[in-house]
């Protein structure tokens, strides 16, 4: 399965005939017959790998919309949840710390964008003068500014 960026992405036979047998057979659609699913599931882990988009897969996995509907089809059956499942009940490892989440890294400000240092924030004070309501009359917002001095 190691490959540079651009090159195929396959499996060996003995990878294959583990993961082969926890795919669903595929009829064809009308009257095609149906690819064949170590092709799709290949062109899938060329997606996963490089993180492309969908039509950027190369022609050799077979059309990208076709391999596109096809892992749409798998993951709304279930069908990677229940590979994952047996294959974590095959090498019986502990399952408790499978994934990292990136949403709980934090990035430091100056690497969003952030040029200078946070702005102090403002008074309420402060926001209630730059920001008088336009919809109360001239009088009102004259007499509640007067107040706050």
């Amino acid at each position: 399965m190691e490959a540079a960026l651009g090159e195929r992405v396959g499996l060996r036979d003995d990878e294959w005939a583990i993961i082969g047998e926890l795919l669903p057979p595929e009829r064809g659609r009308g009257c095609r017959p149906a690819q064949d699913n170590r092709l799709y599931f290949e062109g899938m882990m060329w997606i996963a790998r490089t993180g492309s988009q969908w039509r950027h897969l190369p022609d050799e996995y077979g059309k990208w919309n076709s391999v596109f509907r096809r892992y749409r089809r798998w993951v709304s059956t279930g069908v990677f949840d229940a590979m994952l499942e047996t294959l974590t009940e095959m090498v019986e490892r502990d399952v408790t710390a499978d994934m990292i989440d990136s949403t709980v890294v934090r990035a430091h400000h100056c690497a969003v964008g952030i040029k200078r240092g946070l702005r102090k924030p403002r008074l309420l004070v402060d926001r209630e003068v730059a920001s008088a309501q336009s919809s109360t009359p001239d009088a009102t917002q004259k007499g509640a500014l007067s107040g706050l001095s």
